[in-house]
């Protein structure tokens, strides 16, 4: 049996298109038309991979993708029709993982789902870090654990950010370019959508800032990020 995906889409044809086009990958597929069908279905039975489309009659996809990602972090792709800037990041920081924009291409989406369920078994062997313990400024990750802390207390990050910020810790002292990043972090070995790392990264400062650590990520314009701890005094 391939790898378990969910579907929701409202529109038929769509759903239809990226059901047989995911099966015949050998992928098992189960569409619904409603997020609060796909919902209910994972409750009953979780799947590995969720893909949702935004815009559904019923509760939407980013409300549904915040509330499976309460409940578990596999993996999911959100689908938009509109390419603003606003959807894209409310999406990302809700909990997906990656999105892509009607109209596209189902080779694309495939790329992206095997991408991501390549991660997935890369972290079931070992996180970005392969090292148990880390540190850099006031922060430290701990593989057995899975977090990274600031002094006794966990930083709230996703999966995603805990992979960033972790691989970044392994070389703290070098500058990160965006591909070295995506390809390390999300998997993709290509030309792929570089707005999801600078958005990763925006959360990662705030959540870093809001845990009172000094510890931040600045961005080298053109190139990449690298860490950036405070100043010993």
């Amino acid at each position: 049996m391939g790898h378990s995906i969910y579907l929701a889409d409202d529109e038929k044809s769509i759903r239809e298109l990226l059901h047989s086009f995911l099966a015949s990958d050998g992928y098992t597929v189960r569409s619904f038309e409603s997020g609060d069908a796909l919902l209910e279905a994972f409750r009953q039975d979780p799947a590995e991979l969720v893909i949702l489309d935004i815009m559904m009659p019923g509760t939407d996809g980013l409300t549904v993708c915040r509330e499976l990602r309460a409940v578990s972090d596999i993996p999911i792709i959100l689908l938009t029709a509109k390419d603003s800037e606003l959807d894209y990041v409310m999406g990302i920081s809700q909990g997906s993982d990656d999105y892509l924009t009607k109209p596209f291409r189902p080779t694309i989406l495939l790329m992206k789902v095997k991408a991501l369920l390549r991660r997935v078994e890369m972290d079931r062997g070992k996180t970005a870090a392969a090292e148990d313990e880390l540190h850099y400024g006031d922060i430290r990750y701990s593989a057995t654990e899975n977090a990274i802390f600031y002094g006794t207390a966990p930083v709230s990050l996703t999966q995603t950010e805990l992979r960033l910020l972790s691989y970044m810790m392994k070389q703290p002292e070098k500058a990160y370019s965006r591909e070295e990043l995506l390809s390390a972090v999300w998997g993709f070995d290509s030309e792929v959508e570089t707005r999801v790392t600078d958005e990763t990264l925006r959360r990662i400062r705030k959540k870093l800032l809001q845990a009172g650590s000094t510890v931040s990520v600045s961005t080298i314009w053109g190139f990449g990020y690298k860490l950036k701890g405070a100043e010993r005094t």
